[in-house]
């Protein structure tokens, strides 16, 4: 299941180092070419609810099967396709067919584990998914050379098979359909719970800010300041190493210092992340880019695993919800942040970034003070 979650999002941001080279190859504005990261964010996001409700109908065999094959079938399009509407179209597609393979497995572990190793396993769920976003930036922009950016999508799309054949191999068949509960709570009844709204609001306001910080950061490189290569700014997604280390990392400080303390460490650690990266160094961008990740991804697993662990029916629904904000934030992130860095250029979009950390750090708060009551 961990390979599985790793190679859906590989699939999500091959395309994200090589955006300047696709923005030239199509003749498209820089807002425009965003669309190959956005719209897969978009699918993703819509596509959440209605997963969300399957994952406690259907067997997660079946939701794995689908959506693998899905993504596959979409990737080659994009691999193939000498349009950039039909690229778009091919990406949010992918992202449609991406919660069968996340959505639903969060749920069938949140059914099937512990209680009190859940906070620790989403943590590494969390894992997954940071290492299935670097291996994808890097099949685009590092492991294929850049000019052949299309093979990423082959690459990606032959992983995700892989990955399925293998799950659906392992997967124990006893606990492979949910019983349908005996009391049903429906999304209404989730978001009058402060505790699912507030994670909701922690994911997609850190996704505000940590989607715009790594999908603009090729420009950025790219300007005479740095003048990097696409391959050479695509190694510095190798800080992504460090989500993997905070995934599990911070499921244990908040089992020790609780989810309202390690919302508000998150957030703070991002807030100064930003401001390094404000600094005209090529050592600042590095560092920053540490933070953010270190910062963005405690935040994310303090969020899931609170949402999990307060919860004992509607799971399914209930990581719909978080996971629907979460892209629904990393969309509308990737979306202001392309037309504030045509306006205004990288430090105008980090001082917009560093209003809406703000969020993640009130919800800590509160989650702490009520902990504490």
């Amino acid at each position: 299941m961990f390979a599985l979650v790793a190679a859906a999002f590989a699939n999500i941001y091959v395309t994200q180092p090589v955006l300047p080279l696709i923005e030239r190859e199509f003749d498209a504005t820089t807002a425009s070419t965003a669309w190959t990261v956005s719209a897969v964010l978009l699918g993703i996001a819509l596509a959440n609810l209605p997963f969300g409700w399957l994952s406690d109908r259907v067997s997660v065999r079946i939701l794995i099967a689908i959506g693998a094959a899905a993504i596959a079938a979409a990737g080659l399009v994009c691999a193939t396709t000498a349009r950039l509407d039909v690229l778009i179209a091919a990406r949010f597609a992918q992202g449609a067919c991406v919660p069968a393979l996340t959505t639903c497995l969060a749920a069938y572990l949140a059914r099937n584990l512990p209680f009190a190793r859940l906070n620790v396993v989403m943590g590494s769920y969390v894992a997954a998914t940071v290492l299935g976003g670097m291996f994808g930036r890097l099949l685009g922009g590092w492991v294929h050379p850049a000019e052949a950016w299309r093979h990423g999508f082959i690459s990606a799309a032959l992983l995700v098979v892989l990955a399925a054949v293998a799950a659906l191999a392992i997967l124990p068949r006893a606990n492979a359909t949910p019983a349908r509960p005996a009391v049903v709570v429906g999304y209404r009844q989730l978001l009058g719970r402060s505790e699912v709204w507030l994670s909701c609001l922690c994911g997609a306001a850190g996704q505000a800010v940590f989607s715009p910080v790594f999908n603009y950061m090729p420009y950025r490189l790219g300007e005479p300041l740095f003048g990097y290569s696409t391959a050479e700014t695509t190694l510095l997604y190798l800080v992504y190493l460090v989500g993997i280390v905070m995934g599990p990392g911070a499921g244990r400080l908040a089992n020790r210092y609780g989810s309202g303390a390690t919302l508000m460490a998150g957030a703070a650690t991002l807030a100064a992340a930003l401001l390094v990266l404000m600094l005209p160094s090529a050592l600042a961008i590095a560092v920053g880019l540490i933070g953010v990740c270190a910062g963005f991804f405690t935040l994310h697993a303090a969020a899931v695993g609170a949402l999990n662990r307060k919860l004992s029916a509607g799971l399914g629904r209930a990581n719909a919800l978080y996971v629907l904000a979460y892209y629904l934030g990393a969309w509308f992130g990737v979306t202001w942040a392309g037309h504030a860095y045509q306006y205004g250029g990288w430090r105008f979009m980090l001082m917009l970034a560093l209003i809406l950390v703000t969020l993640p750090f009130l919800a800590g708060l509160h989650e702490r003070r009520t902990a504490l009551a």
